[in-house]
């Protein structure tokens, strides 16, 4: 195995616990001191529907899914028809013999099993776990412990059938032996949670979305622990109202995030721009699926790039950033929150499904944060004026309630003190005084890491989002290589750009979007790529596949 890489494929109808079992199986890696990334694979249906949890797990970091694994544990008929073709040469399938005929593999009566144990169905995910563990060595100790840690309330059936399991697969208990470490290697988590605890660690105290595919479980997450976190969390009625609320928020003083999809953000525009007029700072958690329109709502895509670099009408200042996993979304959401907050305008945190509800290895320190103290008027409140006209662009804050205080927010154009105005004049003095803005971010951003690069190879493999993980796991089958992942994509650190391109010879982008949006705003800012490498169905680069384009490619 590639740096004792362990796949493994957990397959089955909605309602057989596929995705408790991915998130499990997970944990016991993480436990006995693997590294882990799990994806899940389900449709767009209310019920029912094919569901799939693929795990990666490896002594040292992994970055991506593979689709080609060592086991398959298929629970359900329509799993065996969609998912047969994934497993290796020397892969095993573990198959449901009450659901599937005329398999070569491992035959376990799931249905039967279950209907002993009272008939819930949810239970045959334990049985892929186990079939999982006890291939690739896992002391049955181990999963037990696990069991009744992850379901404390229904651990004995789930024991019961584990330990069933294990006789089963007497025979090849161990066939794959994988290598186990000291201990766990950090959190298991997903990117969602990440970013959840990136933007509490920022100072956010307030988030409002409306529920929409990835980003919903941000939504029930921070929900959960709210009284924990010390923060508010509000489910409006609409996406409009969701924004609106936020803005709200921001003008009293409170760090508030957003977040939605392609289809809710573009309700979201109009009070985007209002954001850019009345420069309340705002951080918008983009999460990307396929569109367009409703598109295919439960996979991955980078196709809404162009859409969050140019959200919006009119001409103001944002930042756009994306980052690549989870301790990256965890300290780039973090200092997001910072910058918008220091330069007075709204923010875009670019993401993909593949990134936001993956689950995998985790590793930040929460007091490694410092929030930066804020612009805050101190003089007389009967001077203040909101939008004072500075060399900077940025306008001392104050947030009401204030004695003898106006503290106007608008979304027309207006003078220093907020007064709706149409004089030429004025309109300049405050459009040239928002323009300002843009140099002192890029100034800012100057400070901060924009790029980051792995490796120094003459091949430069250039990308952006989760989709660097991709890379990242394929360049373990490459040579010759280096990474360039651009994680802060307006304003485009060209600067940083540069000088990570530095000494390649060849330049390959690689993106999930059929036009090459990516490769495009390289091209805009005077990068030409000699090739590129696209998908756009739906689905996250396999790494070995990934490899091969490249190689066809240079």
């Amino acid at each position: 195995m590639k740096d004792n890489i362990y796949s493994v494929l957990i397959g089955g109808e909605a309602g057989q616990g596929v995705r408790m079992s991915g998130i499990l199986f997970s944990r016991i890696m993480n436990k006995v001191g693997r590294h882990v990334f799990e994806m899940d694979d389900y449709p767009s249906l209310i019920r029912g529907g094919h569901n799939a949890s693929l795990i990666a797990s490896s002594i040292k970091p992994v970055f991506s899914h593979y689709e080609q694994v060592h086991v398959f544990a298929c629970l359900d008929d329509c799993a065996y028809e969609i998912q047969k073709d994934k497993v290796r040469d020397d892969g095993t399938l573990v198959y449901n013999s009450d659901a599937v005929e005329g398999a070569e593999g491992i035959p376990i009566p799931v249905y039967s099993w279950i209907k002993e144990e009272g008939n819930n169905p949810v239970l045959a995910g334990t049985i892929g776990v186990a079939s999982a563990c006890a291939l690739g060595g896992v002391d049955f100790a181990v999963l037990e412990e696990s069991i009744r840690e992850a379901y404390p309330k229904y651990a004995d059936p789930n024991v019961r059938l584990a330990k069933k399991t294990y006789d089963a697969v007497s025979e090849h208990i161990g066939k794959y032996q994988i290598e186990t470490g000291d201990g766990k290697l950090g959190a298991v988590m997903t990117g969602n949670e990440a970013i959840s605890l990136g933007a509490v660690a920022g100072g956010m105290k307030c988030y409002i979305a409306y529920p929409m595919t990835p980003m919903s479980s941000v939504l029930h997450y921070l929900a959960a622990q709210a009284k924990r976190l010390g923060i508010v969390v509000s489910h409006p009625e609409s996406e409009i109202a969701a924004i609106n609320m936020a803005i709200g928020c921001a003008y009293t003083g409170v760090k508030t995030m957003i977040g939605s999809s392609g289809g809710g953000f573009a309700l979201m525009q109009e009070a985007f721009s209002l954001a850019g007029q009345s420069e309340t700072p705002l951080l918008c958690y983009l999460g990307t699926r396929p569109g367009p329109s409703t598109g295919v709502p439960t996979y991955t895509s980078q196709g809404d790039l162009n859409f969050a670099l140019y959200q919006g009408h009119g001409e103001f200042s944002r930042i756009v950033m994306s980052p690549a996993d989870n301790d990256q979304a965890f300290t780039t959401t973090a200092e997001l929150m910072n910058l918008l907050w220091r330069y007075q305008i709204p923010g875009i945190l670019l993401t993909e499904k593949h990134l936001a509800e993956s689950t995998m290895t985790t590793r930040f320190d929460f007091d490694s944060i410092k929030t930066e103290e804020l612009l805050m008027y101190d003089g007389n409140p009967e001077d203040y004026g909101r939008y004072k006209i500075t060399e900077s662009g940025m306008s001392p804050m104050l947030f009401p309630p204030v004695e003898n205080a106006v503290i106007k927010a608008t979304s027309y154009e207006h003078d220093e003190n907020g007064i709706t105005t149409e004089d030429p004049q004025a309109i300049v003095a405050m459009m040239e005084k928002r323009a300002r803005k843009r140099k002192a971010i890029e100034d800012g951003l100057r400070q901060i890491k924009t790029v980051e690069t792995e490796g120094d190879g003459k091949i430069a493999l250039v990308t952006y989002g989760s989709t660097t993980c991709s890379v990242r796991e394929a360049a373990k089958y490459l040579d010759d290589v280096r990474i360039v992942q651009v994680i802060y994509l307006e304003p485009f650190p060209i600067w940083a750009v540069e000088e990570a391109l530095q000494g390649a010879e060849k330049i390959v982008t690689i993106e999930l979007s059929i036009d090459g949006q990516f490769t495009t705003l390289l091209k805009q800012n005077g990068i030409k790529a000699d090739g590129s490498v696209r998908k756009y169905d739906g689905r996250p680069f396999d790494p070995l596949d990934l490899a091969k384009q490249i190689k066809e490619v240079i």
